[in-house]
C-alpha cells in the first residue's frame, strides 16, 4: 500500500497543481452546461465542439488575422456565442415542445459534424498556441514552481464562475431568467421576449465553452478531437453537482479536479476512472446529484 506521507512535496503538490487545472476546465464547461440545462432543459451535446470551437478562434484569429491571445479572450468567445445562437434559433427552438430526447439526439449530431469539418479542412493533428509573453515564467513557492499561465487559468475562471453566479442567483435579469423557465407565460406579461432571452441564454453557455477553449489553447494542443475527450468527463461533473446546479457544477467541477490529481499520485492506475466511481456512488445515494433538487 502506497504511502501517501512519502510522497515528495514536489510531486504531490506538482499533480494537485496540474488536478487544479483540470478542475477549472471542468468548472467553466459544466457551468456551461449547467446554465444551458437549468435554464433551457436541454442536454447540450454539442458543448465539447463548442469548447473546440474557442480553442480554434484563438488559433485562426492568430494565423490568419494576427490577433493575439488578448484579443481572442475577448473575441473568441463571442464568436462562439453567435455559433450558439444560431444553433439555438434555427434549430433547438423548433423542438421546444418535443420530448427531450430530441435535443440530445440533436446536439450529438451536431457535435459529431463540427467536429468532422475541422478535422477535414484543419487536419486532426494538434496544433500549438503560444503562451502570451506577459504570463510567461514561473513564481517560485519554494516547495514547487508554479507557471504564471496556469495560475492565470485558475485565477481567470474562478472569477467567471463566480461571476456567472452572480449574475443568475443574484440580479434581475438572472431571476428574469429563472422566472422564465418556470413560468414563462407570467414572464411574457411583463413585456418581456421570452423566446429571445431563451436564445440569449444559450449563446452565454455556449461563449462560456468558448472561453475555456481559449484558456486550454496555450496549455494543450489546439485539435478537432479535444472536446470529445473531454466533454464526457465533464457530463459526469455535471450529474455529480445536480443537473442545472450553477454553485454544484463550479465546486464540483474544483474538488474533482483535485481529486483526481491527488489520485494519479497516490494510485495512478485509478486516475481515469474515479470521478465515474464517484458518479456512479453519488447516484446510488442522492440521484439529483449532490446541489441537485429533487424532482
Amino acid at each position: 500500500m502506497l504511502d501517501i506521507f512519502n510522497i515528495p512535496p514536489q510531486a504531490l503538490f506538482g499533480q494537485l497543481l496540474l488536478g487544479l487545472i483540470n478542475g477549472a476546465f471542468y468548472a467553466l464547461l459544466s457551468l456551461g452546461l449547467a446554465v444551458i440545462f437549468g435554464m433551457l432543459n436541454v442536454v447540450n451535446m454539442v458543448h465539447g465542439a463548442l469548447y473546440m470551437l474557442g480553442a480554434f478562434a484563438a488559433w485562426l484569429l492568430l494565423q490568419y488575422l494576427g490577433i493575439g491571445y488578448w484579443g481572442a479572450i475577448v473575441i473568441a468567445p463571442i464568436l462562439v456565442g453567435l455559433v450558439g445562437f444560431l444553433i439555438e434559433r434555427s434549430m433547438l427552438q423548433r423542438l421546444v415542445d418535443s420530448d427531450h430526447l430530441y435535443g440530445l439526439l440533436l446536439t450529438f449530431g451536431l457535435a459529431w459534424i463540427i467536429e468532422g469539418a475541422f478535422r477535414h479542412y484543419l487536419g486532426g493533428s494538434g496544433k500549438p498556441y503560444p503562451i502570451p509573453v506577459s504570463l510567461t515564467g514561473s513564481y517560485d513557492l519554494g516547495f514547487m514552481f508554479l507557471p504564471v499561465y496556469r495560475a492565470w487559468v485558475i485565477l481567470f475562471s474562478v472569477v467567471v464562475c463566480l461571476g456567472t453566479w452572480l449574475m443568475i442567483e443574484k440580479t434581475r435579469l438572472g431571476s428574469y431568467l429563472r422566472a422564465a423557465t418556470e413560468n414563462p407565460t407570467a414572464v411574457r406579461n411583463f413585456g418581456i421576449n421570452v423566446p429571445l432571452m431563451v436564445s440569449l441564454t444559450y449563446a452565454f453557455g455556449a461563449a462560456l465553452a468558448g472561453v475555456a477553449g481559449v484558456l486550454a489553447a496555450p496549455i494543450y494542443q489546439v485539435s478537432p478531437s479535444m472536446g470529445a475527450n473531454l466533454i464526457i468527463v465533464v457530463f459526469a461533473v455535471v450529474v455529480i453537482g445536480g443537473m442545472g446546479s450553477i454553485i454544484g457544477s463550479i465546486l464540483t467541477g474544483f474538488a474533482l479536479g483535485l481529486l483526481e490529481g491527488l489520485t494519479k499520485v497516490v494510485y495512478p492506475e485509478a486516475s481515469n476512472m474515479v470521478i465515474f466511481v464517484i458518479m456512479g456512488l453519488v447516484l446510488l445515494v442522492k440521484p439529483a446529484g449532490l446541489f441537485g433538487k429533487e424532482a
